[in-house]
């Protein structure tokens, strides 16, 4: 499958999809205190973000962002750290949370976690992130370890697997469930980044993005199998049968009738966000295709 160099270069970006019996579970405090409520299904900001190269940074159209979403009938928006970095982030964004009411559930975060000697820098970090998603009221962390650009090490899963231990409890203290967000890198290779992972990380969290697993050549339903106990979080995107991205799901040739099945067999548990992006000339807007993916989702996986 191609792979795309400014969505791969990326990497600062987090349903389990059911039928109508599925439900949200997720962990709050040092406690542990599980809190259940009905499934909520996001919209990540990419579509925006991917028209501001090279940092992605859509803070100058953050209005706009939030009214489509809204307005599409989502249930949160999913953030990319970058949005988070500003100190004026948190006032700024809570006005519009307020203004929209459109709550923010959670943030994408990618770091070259591989690289021994940045795991301070991207601890500190990743913790501001984290405090201000808490802030917000999100609580998922999407987080995407670096892509190499050839097989780790041992050394370099090693490094990776370190900051992620260090993370996790600190998401968890916040009330925020990190999750492993994968693009291609992970799973190519007979998945040696992800499985490198999660042998060293066995209590590891997943919030896979469909997509990214078949163009890594890996069967999403294959994967839910096999991971779905691990699964919190999803993504979904749409693709052709060309490769290219479909504008709104339902007009590629995703089985997603297929993984709502196997969700709902496996009695799978978590959040959804749907995902845009375009790689050829879009014949419709942001709005309409927002629109047009949410309804499919009601259709398909009842909510």
């Amino acid at each position: 499958m191609q792979d795309f160099p400014t969505r791969r270069s990326f990497l600062k970006a987090s349903l389990l999809l059911s039928g109508m019996s599925f439900s949200r579970t997720y962990a709050k405090g040092d406690l542990g205190l599980l809190v259940k409520s009905p499934v909520r299904l996001s919209a990540h900001i990419w579509v925006y973000a991917s028209k501001y190269p090279p940092d992605w940074n859509c803070t100058p159209i953050l209005e706009q962002v939030f009214s489509e979403i809204k307005a599409a009938g989502f249930s949160g928006i999913e953030l990319m750290n970058i949005l988070l970095e500003p100190d004026d982030a948190v006032t700024r964004i809570s006005a519009l949370i307020r203004r929209h009411g459109l709550p923010v559930t959670g943030c994408s975060y990618g770091a070259a976690m591989w690289k021994a000697d940045q795991q301070e820098e991207i601890v500190a970090n990743a913790t501001k992130i984290l405090d201000r998603l808490q802030q917000l009221g999100g609580t998922n962390f999407g987080v995407s370890v670096g892509d190499a650009r050839r097989k780790k090490t041992s050394e370099e899963l090693d490094a990776q697997a370190a900051v992620l231990k260090k993370l996790i409890p600190i998401a968890k203290s916040r009330g925020i469930i990190l999750n492993l967000h994968n693009h291609t890198y992970e799973v190519e290779h007979g998945m040696h980044d992800l499985k490198g992972t999660l042998d060293r990380v066995p209590h590891l969290k997943l919030g896979p993005d469909l997509n990214w697993l078949i163009r890594g050549g890996v069967d999403p339903i294959a994967f839910i199998q096999t991971y779905g106990d691990r699964i919190v979080y999803m993504h979904l995107r749409d693709q052709k049968a060309t490769g290219k991205w479909a504008e709104a799901l339902g007009e590629g040739t995703t089985d997603f009738g297929a993984i709502a099945k196997v969700l709902k067999k496996m009695n799978c548990r978590g959040e959804a966000a749907v995902e845009l992006a375009f790689d050829e000339p879009n014949q419709r807007t942001p709005a309409e295709n927002w629109q047009i993916s949410r309804r499919y989702v009601k259709e398909v996986f009842g909510w």
